[in-house]
C-alpha cells in the first residue's frame, strides 16, 4: 500500500484524465480507489467515517465523490488530496443511499425518510416521507419538467424513484415548487424485494420511463410508464422474465435459473442479463418482445460450480496417519464423520477398577469419554431443523416424494415452526399446492399438515395477502375446508347419538350378564323354649304395670277433690245444695 500511494502522488498529472477510477466503500469506514486498467489498488480515503459505508456516488466532476454511513454522516471528498471536503449529520439513523441530480447542483439522500439538500449550502430543500424500511436505491427518472412552460430552476419538476428492503413498491416522488405534497405520486409493484433495479432516463415529454427490477426471488420485471401526474393505484408490470433450464432426458422437469441483474443498453431497447451462479455468472445481451405480458427463456447452464485446484500448486500437506490414530472432523451434529469404530471382537473395557490393578491413565480415560457421531443422528437419518428448509425447498422443486414424506411427517411443533420461517419466500406457495393435494388424500394426515398450514398462514400472511392471484392460488384449499367444517356439526349430532346408543347397548348387556342372587336364607334357626318363656314374662309384666297405673289414677283423683274442698271453704265458697255435691263428687 505504502509504495503505490508515493506512486500516485508522482503521477497526479495522469490522474486527472483518468476516468477508469472505481470507488470501493469498505465496512470499516474507509474508502478504497482501484484503478481497473492497472489493476491495482491506486489511493485509500480515511478519516471521513466511523463506520460501514452504505453508498458511494461519482459527481459529474471527476475529482468530487460523496460518501455516506452508519455513522448518520454524509462526506465530500476531494479525490486528488484524498482528504475530507465536507462533513455533515444527513439523518437521525444510518444513512443508506445516495443520488445526485442531473445538474449536479442537488444531492437526495435516505435513511427511511428521503431528503433533498442544495450542495452548495448543505441544507435541507425538500423533505419526503420515504418508506418504513431502509431506502436500498435512489436514481433520477427525468432530465427536464413536463411542463415546459414555466422557466427550469434545474430540479423543480422532476421525478425520482425510490426503493427499500423488504418492500415490495417502488415509489415515485414528484419535486414540486412548494413544499406542501411529501408523499410519492406512483407506485410500482413486484412480486419479491427488490434486488436490483435500472432504468432509461426520460429526456423528452412523450418519451415513457422504461424500468427493469430483478427481484430476489430471480425474476425480472420490466414497467413502461409516461410520468405525468398523480396515480392512486400500484401500477403493475408490463412483462415478467424469468429463465428456466430445458429439462434433459434424465430430469424432464425445467429448473428455474435466477436472473441476478439486468440493465438497459444505450438503446434503451434490448437487455443486458446477468444470471445462473453469483460466483460464475452468464451476462447475455437480449432483445425481448415486451407485448408479452410473461416470457419464459430457455437456456441450459452448467448447474454444478467446478472450483479446479492444481495439485503441484497447493501448500496444504497431507499428514501421514496410521491405524492407531484417530483423526477428528469438523462437522455439524447429525452430518457423518469419519469416525473409527472399534473392532466387534474386542470387548469394551470397563470403566471400574477391581482391587490389585493399577489406576486408568489419562489417555484410557479420553479414549472411554470418545462419542459414536452414529449414535448422535437423529432419528430416521434427518438431519437437524436447520436444513429442513433446505431439504423442503429441495422436494417442492424436484417434486421428490420421499424427501416430503420425510419433512411434511415430522409431528414437532418448533421443529415445523421454524422450517417454515427459514424457508425462502418463493417456495410458500409451492409449499401451499402440496399441503392442499395431501389434504385431499388420506384424512389422517390432516392433522399433520394442518400443523404446517398454521405455521405458513402465520408466519407468511403478509407476503401472501400482497399477492394479487391470491383467490385463484387458495382456492381449491378454501373450498376443502369449507366443505369439511360444513359436515363437522353434522358428524359431531351422529357421533353423540352414536356414543348414547353404544352407551345403552353397553349397559344393557352388563346388567344382562350379572347372574341372579338368590335372596331366601339357607338356614334358619328358631329357640322354641326361650321364646315361650320370654312371652309369658311379658304378659305378667303388662299385667303388673296395668293395675299400678289404676291405682295410681284413683289416688290421683282423690287428693284433687281434697284439694278442691279445702280451697272451696276458704274462699267461703261451700255449695249448700246437696245435688251440687252430688254432682261434684
Amino acid at each position: 500500500d505504502g509504495p503505490q500511494r508515493k506512486k500516485r502522488k508522482s503521477e497526479v498529472g495522469e490522474v486527472d484524465k483518468q476516468l477508469d477510477i472505481l470507488a470501493i466503500g469498505t465496512a470499516v469506514g474507509s474508502i478504497l480507489l482501484y484503478s481497473t486498467v492497472k489493476g491495482e489498488l491506486q489511493s485509500k480515503l480515511d478519516g471521513g467515517h466511523d463506520s460501514r459505508v452504505n453508498c458511494v456516488r461519482w459527481h459529474q466532476d471527476n475529482y468530487c465523490l460523496y460518501s455516506c454511513s452508519d455513522d448518520k454522516h454524509i462526506v465530500e471528498w476531494n479525490t486528488q488530496t484524498c482528504k475530507v471536503k465536507c462533513k455533515w449529520k444527513g439523518d437521525n439513523s444510518s444513512v443508506t443511499c445516495l443520488c445526485i441530480s442531473p445538474d449536479g447542483k442537488m444531492l437526495l439522500s435516505a435513511g427511511r425518510t428521503i431528503k433533498l439538500w442544495d450542495l452548495e449550502t448543505k441544507e435541507v430543500y425538500r423533505h419526503f416521507t420515504g418508506h418504513a424500511t431502509s431506502v436500498s436505491s435512489l436514481m433520477f427518472t427525468t432530465v427536464k419538467p413536463m411542463n415546459e412552460s414555466k422557466p427550469f430552476d434545474g430540479i423543480t419538476g422532476l421525478y425520482f424513484l425510490s426503493g427499500a428492503i423488504h418492500d415490495r413498491l417502488l415509489s415515485v416522488w414528484y419535486i414540486r415548487s412548494d413544499r406542501k405534497e411529501k408523499n410519492a405520486v406512483m407506485s410500482f409493484t413486484v412480486t419479491d424485494e427488490p434486488t436490483f433495479v435500472d432504468l432509461t432516463v426520460s429526456e423528452v415529454k412523450e418519451e415513457p420511463v422504461k424500468l427493469a427490477v430483478v427481484c430476489r426471488d430471480g425474476q425480472l420485471h420490466l414497467f413502461e410508464h409516461i410520468l405525468n401526474g398523480y396515480c392512486k393505484k400500484p401500477l403493475t408490470s408490463n412483462c415478467t422474465v424469468q429463465i428456466a433450464t430445458p429439462g434433459n432426458d434424465g430430469d424432464s422437469t425445467p429448473k428455474p435459473v435466477p436472473i441476478l441483474a439486468a440493465a438497459f443498453c444505450t438503446d434503451k431497447q434490448s437487455l443486458l442479463l446477468v444470471y445462473g451462479n453469483s460466483l460464475q455468472p452468464i451476462i447475455e445481451k437480449v432483445s425481448l418482445n415486451t407485448s408479452e405480458s410473461h416470457i419464459c427463456l430457455v437456456r441450459d447452464i452448467q448447474k454444478v460450480l467446478s472450483l479446479k485446484t492444481d495439485a503441484a500448486l497447493t501448500k496444504v500437506k497431507t499428514p501421514v496417519v496410521n491405524s492407531d490414530t484417530k483423526v477428528l472432523v469438523p462437522g455439524i451434529p447429525g452430518h457423518s464423520t469419519a469416525v473409527k469404530t472399534p473392532a466387534l471382537g474386542k470387548e469394551k473395557k470397563k470403566n471400574k477398577r477391581k482391587p490389585g490393578e493399577t489406576e486408568a491413565s489419562i489417555e484410557e480415560r479420553l479414549g472411554a469419554l470418545d462419542i459414536d457421531v452414529s449414535k448422535v443422528k437423529t432419528p430416521g437419518g434427518l438431519p437437524q431443523t436447520d436444513s429442513f428448509a433446505v431439504l423442503l425447498v429441495q422436494g417442492l422443486e424436484s417434486n421428490d416424494a420421499e424427501i416430503l414424506n420425510k419433512v411434511l411427517n415430522t409431528r414437532k411443533e418448533n421443529i415445523v415452526k421454524n422450517t417454515v420461517a427459514r424457508m425462502p419466500i418463493h417456495a410458500v406457495i409451492p409449499l401451499l399446492h402440496e399441503l392442499t393435494k395431501r389434504l385431499q388424500g388420506n384424512p389422517y394426515s390432516a392433522s399433520v399438515m394442518v400443523r404446517w398450514l398454521k405455521s405458513v398462514f402465520t408466519l407468511h400472511a403478509s407476503y401472501l395477502s400482497t399477492l394479487p392471484d391470491l383467490i385463484p392460488q387458495l382456492g381449491m384449499l378454501y373450498q376443502l375446508m369449507e366443505s369439511r367444517v360444513k359436515t363437522l356439526q353434522k358428524l359431531s349430532r351422529l357421533h353423540g347419538r352414536l356414543f348414547i346408543l353404544v352407551t345403552q347397548v353397553a349397559a344393557s348387556q352388563t346388567v344382562q350378564d350379572v347372574p341372579e342372587v338368590n335372596q331366601t336364607a339357607k338356614l334358619v334357626y328358631e329357640d322354641d323354649s326361650s321364646s315361650s318363656e320370654g312371652s309369658d314374662d311379658e304378659m305378667i309384666a303388662d299385667k303388673d304395670s296395668d293395675e299400678n297405673w289404676d291405682e295410681d289414677e284413683e289416688k290421683e283423683e282423690q287428693s284433687d277433690e281434697q284439694d278442691m274442698t279445702v280451697e272451696k271453704e276458704i274462699n267461703g265458697d261451700s255449695d249448700l245444695e246437696p245435688e251440687n255435691e252430688s254432682e261434684e263428687e
